[in-house]
């Protein structure tokens, strides 16, 4: 056994995760965890816009990491690895980013390819499905990219298929169509296009033949989860392997973009951090419901507590 830590640093979040590694004689990790914490600190605000990281979101980045790493060491984690997504990527002063991590953190960000995230994230996520609810295809709606893999489990290993990231997400969205509080009936149709364009991509990239079972992780859509249950305050067990149908999604999309900045406020399930951008994260899943049930049959999606983070985590144990 050894203790591990994963860090996922998003455009909108910064993730910690520590845990102890189990391998099994057949090479199969278990994970259990010791620590597990979000905080939105929104790093990519803005940078689809001006390509430059804000001043004030590394600020608050740096902050949050100064913390985990205080964790991580009092919880005696022995290999460490975090890993930069799509603000990174995209970022003309990315090094002040690295610079900062290095200094904090001790050891380096990792900018992974979209592929790679993808393929991280359905590793983590597929962990406590049946394998002949298989093959899935796996969603990570991110703040700036959202990310399809498609793979099944064979002999207690997680095979991927096919992956593809494309930039959409929750902010980016937002920042590019949605200006309104609450935005206009015309924007929410504009933002559908653009999503749905966007999303093409990924589609033609990623076979969906024989696809059972859409499988949901991160934090748009286990927020979206929360919200559909009506949830007093964010539960993870009530969370994890919910399912929600196709109209369950649509309600939720279209309450979401329908209620103004305070109103959303009020909602138990929802993070402060996500009250801007939650709508256009909805929107998103509700595109994909509608292309998945047309281009494969499925019609409801399962929630996974278990993504990037955990896949992260097994991929140091």
């Amino acid at each position: 056994m050894s203790r591990v830590a994963a860090i996922d640093c998003g455009t909108n979040s910064i993730r910690l995760l520590v845990a102890d590694a189990t391998t099994s004689f057949d090479g199969a990790v278990a994970l259990r965890d010791v620590h597990r914490e979000m905080r939105i600190v929104r790093l990519g605000r803005g940078v689809d816009a001006t390509g430059v990281l804000d001043p004030e979101a590394l600020e608050r980045t740096r902050v949050a990491l100064a913390d985990y790493t205080a964790v991580l060491r009092r919880k005696g984690a022995e290999k460490v690895r975090m890993v930069a997504t799509s603000a990174t990527r995209d970022a003309s002063n990315r090094e002040d980013f690295f610079g900062m991590v290095r200094a904090t953190l001790g050891v380096d960000a990792e900018v992974i390819s979209g592929d790679e995230e993808a393929a991280l994230s359905f590793v983590g996520a597929v962990g406590d499905l049946e394998p002949e609810d298989g093959p899935f295809v796996v969603v990570d709606v991110g703040g700036g990219s959202t990310e399809l893999v498609v793979g099944a489990l064979v002999d207690g290993e997680a095979k991927v298929h096919a992956a593809h990231s494309v930039d959409v997400g929750s902010v980016r969205l937002t920042e590019r169509c949605l200006p309104g509080d609450p935005p206009s009936p015309a924007d929410v149709e504009k933002a559908r296009e653009v999503a749905a364009g966007i999303l093409t991509d990924a589609f033609a990239a990623v076979p969906l033949d024989g696809v059972k079972t859409w499988v949901g992780v991160a934090g748009t859509i286990t927020t979206l989860s929360g919200i559909a249950q009506d949830l007093p305050a964010y539960d993870p067990a009530a969370v994890h392997l919910s399912r929600l149908s196709r109209d369950d999604l649509h309600r939720v999309a279209r309450d979401l973009l329908g209620m103004p900045h305070d109103e959303r406020e009020k909602l138990g399930a929802l993070h402060p951090g996500r009250v801007d951008v939650i709508g256009a994260g909805a929107l998103i899943v509700d595109v994909l419901a509608e292309e998945l049930h047309a281009r494969a049959g499925i019609g409801e999606l399962v929630v996974s507590e278990h993504d990037i983070l955990d896949g992260i985590a097994r991929s140091i144990a």
